[in-house]
């Protein structure tokens, strides 16, 4: 039901109802069913037997289990992989970390579930693809960065390529990229009732990030590492120290941003000398000089209340916790303070569905909503194969 504003009003979340079997696995994984629980799903963590019987009845409190539930399951078990297969055939979506071939091996496979539930949509995540001469080998964040050309432009002039600890390739790239594909295929799914298969490469997905920059190098305009608008190259776009050491970041790209910066910074006006043209390149380092100068004359808090509303595109570099206390964020509710952890809220909202539960994972003991009648369930934890 909607109303003539077009929010929704039915109080049910966008993927109520969606089903989700999500294999424990590391960080991109976990962060898209993460996403999508946020929105609503329901999403079942099948992880290690040994694992569940270790937490026993305690949730799991990491922030990408929110709003999760769990079990355990021996997938190395004839048994186990059959009742795999019962709760898949109740699935819309499994979601499978492993490395190419390994849930063929398992008998857990696409062409597996597919033949007990063809409108099943299988998610596969993996850092180089289900293809190609790497596919078999391990990597991490940096190494899919390093491949995708992506992490040749992170960094300063002059130094080492930079990482961005493992966000571009393992949660970008990665885990938000297989719920972008997950989604796809349920919508497709409506209109051929059929699921399909899913490969989300960390490889792929940094690359596709970085599509406006391979555009700017194949055209000529983006130089070196460092040297560019967006990289630190330019001053009006990097951040600086303040008179107590803490920092603020400057992205004063466009010329009336950059006038208010200059004014707040009083570095304009009777007396004082013109600036360097700033749309030279070659005058850089030397407003970089004068603004680092300028900056460090006052504290990170006075120059809060220096740029407060104004245009300049100043803003104090806050650590995770100041983050949660400042009021923008705190009037929007950017972050969320739930069973004792301080999380980030889920995003991006859908003004009219219901607040997501942001409760920790927990175990799973009746599943035969998913298929896995009582009695059969209580057979397999008699044998060890369910927990």
């Amino acid at each position: 039901m909607t109303e003539s504003d077009g929010v929704r009003r039915d109080g049910a979340a966008p993927l109520s109802g969606i089903r989700v079997l999500e294999l424990a696995g590391l960080a991109p994984g976990p962060f898209a069913g993460m996403m999508l629980a946020d929105h609503g799903a329901e999403v079942l963590r099948i992880d290690r037997v040994e694992a569940v019987r270790r937490d026993g009845d305690r949730p799991r409190p990491g922030v990408m289990d929110r709003g999760k539930r769990t079990a355990g399951l021996d997938l190395k078990s004839p048994e186990g992989v059959a009742a795999f297969k019962e709760l898949a055939a109740q699935a819309d979506v499994v979601i499978e970390v492993f490395r190419p071939g390994v849930a063929e091996r398992l008998g857990i496979g696409p062409a597996d579930l597919a033949a007990v539930n063809p409108r099943l949509v299988y998610g596969r995540m993996t850092g180089w693809g289900q293809d190609g001469p790497l596919a078999g080998t391990a990597g991490h964040d940096i190494d899919y960065l390093a491949l995708s050309g992506v992490l040749s432009g992170l960094g300063r002039a002059g130094e080492r390529p930079t990482p961005p600890i493992n966000l571009l390739g393992d949660f970008a790239g990665g885990g938000l990229m297989l719920a972008y594909g997950v989604l796809l295929a349920l919508f497709e799914r409506e209109r051929t009732g059929a699921g399909r298969v899913v490969d989300a490469a960390m490889v792929d997905g940094a690359a596709a990030l970085f599509a406006m920059f391979y555009h700017f190098v194949e055209n000529g305009s983006w130089g070196p590492r460092g040297t560019n608008l967006l990289d630190t190259g330019a001053p009006m776009y990097d951040t600086y120290e303040t008179a107590d050491g803490r920092y603020v970041a400057v992205g004063a790209l466009e010329p009336r941003f950059w006038e208010e910066l200059v004014s707040g910074l009083e570095l304009a006006g009777p007396g004082r000398p013109d600036l360097p043209d700033r749309d030279d390149p070659a005058n850089w380092p030397a407003l970089r000089e004068i603004l680092a100068g300028a900056f460090r004359e006052r504290t990170r808090a006075e120059w809060e209340e220096v740029f407060d509303g104004s245009d300049a595109c100043v803003t104090p570099v806050l650590s995770l916790g100041e983050a949660a206390e400042h009021p923008h964020n705190r009037a929007r509710g950017t972050f969320s303070r739930a069973h004792g952890m301080l999380q980030p809220s889920p995003a991006p909202r859908l003004p009219g569905s219901p607040a997501p539960g942001l409760s920790p994972a927990t175990r799973l003991d009746d599943l035969s909503a998913w298929g896995l009648p009582a009695a059969r369930a209580a057979g397999l934890r008699e044998k060890g194969v369910l927990a």
